[in-house]
């Protein structure tokens, strides 16, 4: 596809790059990212003037446990990811500027910048280190293009002694409710034991609709996605009037991933025994995973999952995808 003429604009002024105290700023025409040392990770990504985090992203380790999984007692034995789900440790922050890696640019360090700096593309790396017994690390790559565009590279470092894990990824916390998202991939609620009735296709749903089952639990997942796009059209901003949709792309790299779109976190599912007890909806939660546990239950609600689609602790997990505008 050719390029647009602002994208092609953009290409030739490149990328500015503000180096603050505690944040790198990577800077376009219509799009603006702030990297974060004290966060540990993308602190705000705006495009066309909208942002769209409300949180910091990390890796995901957990999803809420159905019915089958509290059958085979497997949080009892993989409990220890929900921690690791809610607290992560950033230890390490490489910056690369057009593929030369520079000296932490914190103060005083970042004192030499004029404040004019460009760029063609820019990479920051993080390390975080999990409170699991035993530990483990993940790096969470960044790639910003002239462009604007951003591909993520997310890299799991497997531990022999670490309990099978019920997902792998990245969870973006948006700040208000989409409207909908379209994506492309396989039709319905798949997982990877329960893809058999999955017609491909492009599909759109409406709002963020949550399976109401008696008892909270993961709902909405959808295996082997080439793409997703995210529509709102709300902001936090309470003096902006417009409510014209913007949106949002999450697309593929190399192989094809597996989302969830949904308005809970998986800690606020686990923590309602009723639908009643779920607070009110008021953000979007968009999962990116490389790695998805089955549900089973092919006997009984209770059975174990199959082998093959269980998720090795052991093995390292890599996967990539691309955010852009739309």
């Amino acid at each position: 596809m050719d390029c647009t003429n602002k994208e092609r604009k953009q290409q030739m002024e490149g990328i500015k790059i503000v180096y603050g105290d505690c944040t790198l700023g990577v800077h376009g025409t219509d799009f603006h990212y702030i990297f974060s040392y004290q966060s540990g990770g993308l602190e705000s990504l705006v495009t066309d003037g909208k942002e769209w985090l409300y949180r910091v992203p990390k890796p995901t380790f957990w999803r809420a446990t159905t019915d089958n999984d509290r059958g085979n007692k497997f949080p009892l034995r993989s409990g220890m990811w929900l921690g690791a789900d809610m607290f992560i440790d950033c230890t390490g922050i490489d910056i690369f500027v057009d593929d030369k890696k520079i000296e932490m640019p914190i103060a005083p360090e970042n004192n030499r910048y004029s404040g004019n700096e460009t760029a063609e593309k820019v990479k920051i790396i993080f390390t975080y280190r999990t409170i699991t017994v035993p530990a483990t690390t993940v790096e969470v790559a960044y790639e910003i293009t002239a462009a604007g565009d951003i591909e993520v590279h997310v890299h799991y470092y497997g531990n022999k002694k670490l309990p099978e894990l019920p997902v792998f990824g990245m969870r973006f916390v948006m700040p208000t409710k989409a409207v909908s998202y379209r994506y492309e991939g396989l039709s319905g609620e798949t997982y990877p034991d329960r893809m058999a009735g999955g017609v491909e296709g492009i599909y759109e749903v409406e709002g963020l609709p949550v399976t109401k089952y008696l008892v909270p639990q993961d709902c909405n997942m959808h295996m082997n996605t080439k793409w997703l796009e995210v529509f709102r059209n709300t902001t936090q901003d309470n003096s902006n009037m417009d409510s014209s949709i913007f949106g949002l792309k999450f697309s593929s790299v190399e192989k094809e991933f597996a989302f969830a779109c949904i308005p809970y976190t998986a800690e606020e599912l686990e923590n309602a025994t009723h639908q009643e007890e779920l607070p009110a909806a008021r953000r979007t939660v968009v999962s990116i995973l490389g790695a998805v546990r089955g549900v089973g239950g092919i006997n009984s609600w209770g059975a174990d999952v199959e082998p093959a689609y269980h998720i090795d602790a052991e093995k390292d997990i890599k996967y990539s995808f691309k955010i852009s505008r739309i």
